[in-house]
C-alpha cells in the first residue's frame, strides 16, 4: 500500500477555496434564474471576486459546472487500495470512498443533483464534459500504469479506460435523465458490472 499524498499547500486550498466560492455562487444563480439567463459577470459579483478571476480558475461558464475538486480525493482513495487488488475493485473501491467523503451532506448532494440536472439539460455543459474526458483518461492511465504495469499507450489500457470512463458517464447520465432518485453508489456499482461480466445477466 502507497502512503498519502502530501496536504495542499496554504497556496493550493487558497485556490481550492476560492474555486468553491465560485462555483457555490454559480449554482445559486443558475437554481434562481436558470444557466442561460446567468451572466459570468453576475457570477463573478455573487463571488465577490473579477470577472478575470472567474475565467482564470474556469475558462468557460460551463467549466464552473463540469470541473471539480475530485480528482485529488480519488487519486488519493485509488492510491491506499492493496497493490494485489484487481483494477475494477480497487476504482470500486475507489469511487465509493470519494463519494462517502465529498457527497455526505445535503448541501453537497443539492449541488451535485443540481450539477446533474445542468449536465442533462444544456447541450453545451453535455459537450464540455466529453471534451474534458480526456483529462479524467490520463488521470486513470496513470493510476492503472503504476497498478498494472501496462504501457500508459498500450492498447489494452486504453481500451479499459476507455470503457470506464464511457460506462462511468453514461451511469451519471442515466441518473440525472430519470430523476436523480436512486443512489448513485448503485448505479455506479451496476455499470462496473457490465464492464466485469460483460451481459451476462
Amino acid at each position: 500500500m502507497t502512503s498519502a499524498s502530501p496536504a495542499p499547500s496554504l497556496r493550493e486550498r487558497k485556490k481550492i477555496r476560492t474555486r468553491q466560492t465560485i462555483r457555490r455562487a454559480a449554482y445559486r444563480l443558475f437554481a434562481e434564474h436558470g444557466y442561460d439567463a446567468t451572466r459570468v459577470d453576475t457570477i463573478a459579483a455573487a463571488a465577490e471576486v473579477s470577472p478575470s478571476t472567474v475565467f482564470r480558475y474556469f475558462p468557460t461558464k460551463e467549466d464552473i459546472v463540469v470541473t471539480d475538486e475530485d480528482d485529488p480525493v480519488f487519486e488519493a482513495a485509488l492510491r491506499s487500495r492493496p497493490a494485489d487488488e484487481a483494477p475494477l475493485t480497487a476504482l470500486r473501491a475507489a469511487i465509493h470512498q470519494t463519494l462517502d467523503e465529498l457527497y455526505v451532506t445535503p448541501e453537497a448532494m443539492a449541488e451535485v443533483h443540481l450539477r446533474m440536472r445542468l449536465v442533462a439539460t444544456v447541450p453545451t455543459i453535455r459537450a464540455r464534459m466529453k471534451e474534458n474526458a480526456a483529462a479524467n483518461a490520463d488521470l486513470l492511465t496513470r493510476a492503472l500504469t503504476a497498478r498494472t504495469g501496462h504501457a500508459a499507450d498500450s492498447l489494452e489500457l486504453r481500451v479499459f479506460v476507455g470503457s470506464l470512463i464511457g460506462g462511468l458517464t453514461e451511469a451519471l447520465m442515466y441518473w440525472a435523465e430519470t430523476g436523480l432518485e436512486e443512489d448513485v453508489r448503485t448505479l455506479v456499482d451496476r455499470a462496473m458490472t457490465v464492464l466485469d461480466r460483460d451481459l451476462a445477466d
